[in-house]
């Protein structure tokens, strides 16, 4: 005859295995709800200006920021459908070329001027350049202790070609004062917590470099209007430094005569520390410098990593290589981990801030496993770092070799 006891034990254990199978089947429920949610964002776009490649990675959907992968940013001219998002808050939406305006103002502007779009197209002579844009971001997710924000790979870079007027001859039309040493842009998508009187990001740069040749207020990106997830119908282009200096839907620029202090450029947004710091180590604002020319750097966009082939074939690789303000001045290659360098064929860019095309003809010793590495060279003699470069608090900056796997059987 069964106990009391043991019935009770028995009551005891089937109940804690019912509450661990319910507690294991929400879980799992979770999870699938997750990782359902995690899938589909990865492949919904549902923009119909978002028209990406099938290889485009969804890094974040509030805002949005999506990036490419090294094997499809092989064209010379990035295709609209491999060109990296990069959003801090809602995309706006409704927008009116027709009824479009740019204001020209600020404390060392002559006279306070506004235009509209047309008379920016008809009044000023219209200009093509080829510019590289990349993400200050670019190569976050390396970096220990890890960097807060998206957690870019290699893929936030472009270089497409964009058509508009230049900066400096619709500030010159405006007038500026003898005191002026920085712009200011101003735009109009929406900051993420709804607030109309906030703005999301409004970005600038030293009059130097606003006075620039290939500064351009653009309207026309790769021969066509540009889509609106990359500024319709008017946004500022500024080749060789952050992209987060090249503003999207633009409806003001503010001649400052002081570094401009809108959203983004205080705090530690866009800065590193002046002098090299510890991974970890807290860094004060004052300690902090704003980032301008971008570092030398590479990108091997053929082969796609992961490469098998058989024993004595050789392997021609080719990608990209840009120096913010400056040229790339040699391109090397190495397949033995940096112990000895090649040197890659390495064109000319075809205009000032557009990236460069290098290529090679790679022959492997043996069968096994090899490591393909890429190595850019500025005209100034300054190199990519083979590692992972100084540690920052926000993950700037990350110029180290790319490299790709290749098997040989």
């Amino acid at each position: 005859m069964t106990s009391m006891k043991t019935i009770v034990l028995n009551a005891d254990k089937e109940w804690k295995s019912a509450f661990s199978n319910l507690i294991a089947g929400i879980i799992l429920l979770v999870f699938l709800l997750i990782s359902s949610f995690s899938a589909f964002s990865q492949v919904t776009v549902p923009h119909k200006e978002f028209s990406k490649n099938k290889d485009m990675v969804v890094l974040n959907d509030q805002p949005w920021n999506i990036e490419a992968q090294a094997h499809i940013l092989d064209d010379k001219i990035t295709p609209t459908s491999c060109m990296f998002i990069r959003n801090n808050g809602k995309m706006p939406e409704g927008l009116d070329a027709s009824t479009w305006t740019l204001t020209i103002d600020g404390e060392s502007v002559v006279k306070t001027k506004t235009y509209t779009l047309a008379e920016l197209k008809s009044k000023f002579k219209h200009y093509t350049y080829q510019l590289t844009l990349e993400c200050g971001g670019n190569g976050r997710k390396e970096f220990d202790p890890p960097a807060k924000g998206n957690q870019w790979d290699v893929g936030a870079v472009h270089c497409a070609s964009w058509t508009g007027v230049r900066l400096k001859d619709v500030l010159a039309d405006a007038g500026v004062k003898s005191d002026a040493v920085y712009i200011g842009y101003h735009a109009v998508d929406e900051h993420l917590s709804g607030d109309k009187n906030k703005e999301v990001i409004s970005r600038g740069c030293p009059i130097s470099k606003a006075m620039e040749n290939e500064t351009l207020l653009a309207f026309s990106l790769n021969g066509e209007a540009i889509p609106m997830s990359y500024g319709y119908p008017l946004r500022l282009v500024v080749g060789g430094w952050p992209a987060s200096v090249s503003g999207k839907w633009v409806n003001g620029i503010s001649i400052r005569n002081k570094v401009h202090d809108g959203a983004k450029m205080t705090g530690d947004s866009y800065k590193v520390p002046c002098n090299p710091v510890a991974p970890g180590e807290k860094v004060k604002e004052e300690d902090m410098c704003i980032i301008e020319s971008m570092p030398v750097k590479s990108l091997i966009t053929f082969p796609k990593t992961g490469l098998m082939i058989d024993k004595g074939k050789s392997l021609t690789i080719r990608g990209h290589a840009w120096a913010g303000d400056v040229e790339v001045a040699k391109m090397e290659y190495s397949i033995d981990y940096g112990a000895t360098w090649k040197t890659c064929t390495l064109e000319k860019p075809v205009n000032r801030l557009a990236w460069q095309h290098f290529s090679a003809l790679v022959n492997f010793p043996s069968s096994g496993y090899y490591e393909v590495w890429a190595k850019a060279t500025d005209v100034n003699g300054i190199s990519q770092p083979m590692v992972l470069p100084g540690w920052n608090p926000k993950g700037y900056l990350n110029n180290a070799c790319h490299r790709i796997a290749v098997k040989v059987n």
